[in-house]
């Protein structure tokens, strides 16, 4: 049976679209993992260092980069692939539309990398910055999809006790929400799911694991391997990011209830609410709160669902203690 000859020429345009005609820039860190698991705290780090610049989460690369396998692409369609993807975070980084379609209109040949790289790049010069990064939790699910696009991307997997998780995110939609909390079996499956998902896509050379916890206790050591993974020569204003971490975070209330309400997400209010412990240093007592708060049921639920996970990246467990 003949191949289907369209479906052969829409692969072979997507493969060209995917090489880009600019070599790669410097190591870009992409920092991922399951929500409330310190991806904020790390991007203020990081976004401190006055070479560095990390935009609010985008939530619109992997549908970006899917609008290049049309049989036809234009700026303008790129452009509304990115405005149109679920939580977009186009309002939010403040990039200028037309100097972003002039310089899409100047790529010969259009192309997926340097569609990204121009993003971010005029991202990074607004605040006079010359290297880029990025941090959107989700795209923990789509490594593969972004690791393929761009070259230079490099993922830091925050990861969180499942536990403290669990109760951050609950505490977090019925607070600022007023809805349900999750079950706690289905924040234990997404949890472990997420991480093992992760693991499987992870690429030798461009995926580092972080401990939230270890970023809180032992924080420049932790940090200096993070600049190292990406190489970016360090700098102490790394630990000052709670200084600027409240203007930083100013960009969430840019436009919010087109941006969060309307789209059945946070406003640009609620989610600095959400982060407001990033003004401060790191805080110890952010570490090992379900201990204190989490419900004896629940907790043996979690244990029962990722119990071995839990023990494998170090934490506690009922079965067994935590490494020393």
């Amino acid at each position: 049976m003949a191949g289907d000859p369209l479906r052969s020429l829409r692969e072979r345009l997507v493969a060209r679209r995917l090489r880009s005609a600019i070599p790669p820039g410097p190591p870009a860190p992409f920092i991922v993992g399951v929500g409330r698991s310190g991806t904020t705290l790390l991007r203020l780090m990081l976004d401190a260092h006055p070479e560095m610049a990390i935009p609010p989460e985008t939530h619109f690369l992997p549908p970006m980069i899917a609008s290049f396998g049309a049989v036809r692409v234009t700026p303008e369609r790129v452009l509304e692939a990115i405005k149109e993807a679920p939580q977009s975070g186009w309002i939010e980084s403040g990039v200028d539309e037309e100097a972003f379609l002039a310089e899409l209109r100047a790529l010969r040949p259009l192309n997926a990398p340097d569609a990204l790289r121009v993003f971010f790049r005029l991202y990074a010069e607004r605040h006079g910055k010359v290297r880029f990064g990025e941090k959107t939790p989700r795209y923990v699910e789509s490594i593969d999809v972004i690791a393929g696009a761009l070259p230079e991307a490099r993922f830091i997997h925050m990861i969180r006790d499942g536990r403290d998780v669990a109760l951050s995110t609950n505490k977090r939609l019925v607070e600022l929400r007023g809805t349900t909390p999750v079950p706690i079996e289905k924040m234990a499956k997404r949890w472990r799911g997420r991480i093992l998902g992760a693991r499987r896509a992870a690429t030798e050379g461009r995926y580092l694991e972080v401990r939230y916890e270890d970023l809180v206790l032992d924080t420049e050591p932790v940090l200096r391997k993070v600049a190292g993974f990406v190489e970016l020569d360090w700098d102490p204003a790394m630990l000052s990011y709670h200084e600027g971490a409240s203007e930083r975070l100013q960009e969430m209330n840019r436009d919010h209830e087109r941006a969060g309400r309307k789209r059945g997400v946070l406003t640009g209010e609620e989610r600095m609410k959400a982060h407001a412990l990033t003004s401060a240093p790191p805080q110890a007592d952010r570490t090992a709160v379900w201990k204190a708060d989490m419900d004896p049921g629940e907790i043996a639920t979690f244990e029962s669902m990722a119990g071995d996970l839990l023990a494998e990246l170090g934490y506690e467990t009922g079965a067994s203690p935590a490494p020393s």
